[in-house]
C-alpha cells in the first residue's frame, strides 16, 4: 500500500479541483497512482469543477438566516438564474446561511462542517459544481448582532424562504418590545434595499467618497463663474443634501416620506419609551461588483456553425 502523502493530496487537489477528502479517497483507491486517481474522481463526476472554474458566476441566490438577537446574510453565486431555481443549489445555501450563523467570519464558513456531512461548506459545492454542472462559488458573508433588541432582516426578489436577490440586515439596539422593534426594522430593512444608502451616517462614507463630491461640486460652482465666498456656501449645502441623500439616518423614509429614517426611530423610541440605536445595516445584491462577461449571441451561433 503506497503511503498517501499530504503533498500527493495538494497536488491531486490543485489538478483536478475537487474536495480535499475526495482526493484522499481517490488516492487510497487507486493505490496513490495520480493519474488513476485523477480518473477515478472523473468517474465520480468529482473533478468537473476544475474545467468550470474559470468562468464567470455572477447569477445564485443570496440568503439570510436569523438566530438569537443575531443574523446572517450570504451570497453563492452559480452562472446560470436557472441553476439558482434548482432544489439542490437552494437546499445547499440554506444550509449554508445556517452555517454562517454560528461562525465568526467567510474563511470559517468554508472550512465549517456541512450539515449531514463529512465534508467542509467549501468542498460540499465542490462536489455540487460536479453534480449540476455549472461553475459555483461561495462569495461572502457577514453578520449583524446585538446584545439587546433585534436584527431583522428583508429579502428582496423572494426565490423561497430566505432566499433572493437582494438580502438585507438591520440591527435595532433596545430593551423595547421585540415585536414593534422588528416592524420597524423590516420597514427600515425595506427602505435599505430600495434606496443602497452608502452610509449608517456621516462618520460611516468613505473619506475618498466626501472628496470626490467636494471636487464635482467646487467644480460646478467655478464653472458657473461665483465668488468664492458664495461658492463655499454653495458647497456646504449641496454636501448637506449629499448626506440627506446617502446616509440611512438622514435619508427620507420610504415608508414615511415626510420623516427621515432617523425620525422614525426616534418616533418609535417614544411610543415605546425606551431608547433605540440604528446600530448598523448590511445589505447584499446579487452579483454587485462582478464583471459579467458581454455575449455575442449572433457570433456564439456563427462560431458553432463553422462560419
Amino acid at each position: 500500500m503506497a503511503q498517501i502523502t499530504a503533498a500527493l493530496v495538494k497536488e491531486l487537489r490543485e489538478t483536478s479541483g475537487a474536495g480535499m477528502m475526495d482526493c484522499k479517497k481517490a488516492l487510497n483507491e487507486t493505490d496513490g497512482d495520480l493519474q488513476a486517481a485523477q480518473d477515478w474522481l472523473r468517474q465520480k463526476g468529482l473533478a468537473k469543477a476544475a474545467k468550470k472554474a474559470d468562468r464567470i458566476a455572477a447569477e445564485g441566490l443570496v440568503a439570510v438566516a436569523s438566530g438569537d438577537n443575531t443574523a446572517a446574510v450570504l451570497e453563492v453565486n452559480s452562472e446560470t438564474d436557472f441553476v439558482a431555481k434548482n432544489e439542490q443549489f437552494q437546499t445547499y445555501v440554506k444550509d449554508a446561511a445556517s452555517v454562517a450563523l454560528g461562525v465568526a467570519n467567510f474563511d470559517e464558513l468554508k472550512a465549517a462542517a456541512y450539515p449531514g456531512s463529512e465534508k467542509n461548506c467549501e468542498e460540499t459545492l465542490t462536489e455540487l459544481v460536479g453534480t449540476i454542472g455549472e461553475n459555483m462559488n461561495l462569495r461572502r458573508m457577514d453578520k449583524l448582532s446585538v446584545s439587546n433588541g433585534v436584527v431583522a432582516s428583508y429579502m428582496h426578489n423572494a426565490a423561497g424562504e430566505g432566499l433572493g436577490k437582494i438580502g438585507v440586515l438591520v440591527a435595532l439596539e433596545s430593551e423595547g418590545d421585540k415585536d414593534q422593534l422588528n416592524a420597524l426594522g423590516k420597514q427600515i430593512a425595506m427602505h435599505v434595499a430600495a434606496t443602497n444608502p452608502l452610509a449608517l451616517d456621516r462618520d460611516g462614507v468613505d473619506a475618498s467618497d466626501i472628496e470626490r463630491e467636494r471636487t464635482i461640486l467646487i467644480e460646478q460652482a467655478k464653472e458657473a463663474g461665483k465668488p468664492e465666498e458664495i461658492a463655499i456656501k454653495m458647497v456646504e449645502g449641496r454636501m448637506r443634501k449629499f448626506y440627506e441623500e446617502n446616509c440611512l439616518i438622514e435619508q427620507s423614509f420610504v415608508i414615511d416620506p415626510d420623516n427621515s429614517v432617523g425620525k422614525a426611530v426616534e418616533n418609535l423610541a417614544k411610543e415605546l419609551g425606551s431608547d433605540i440605536k440604528l446600530a448598523a445595516f448590511l445589505r447584499y445584491e446579487l452579483g454587485a461588483g462582478i464583471e459579467k462577461k458581454e455575449e455575442d449571441f449572433a457570433a456564439e451561433v456563427a462560431a458553432a456553425a463553422g462560419s
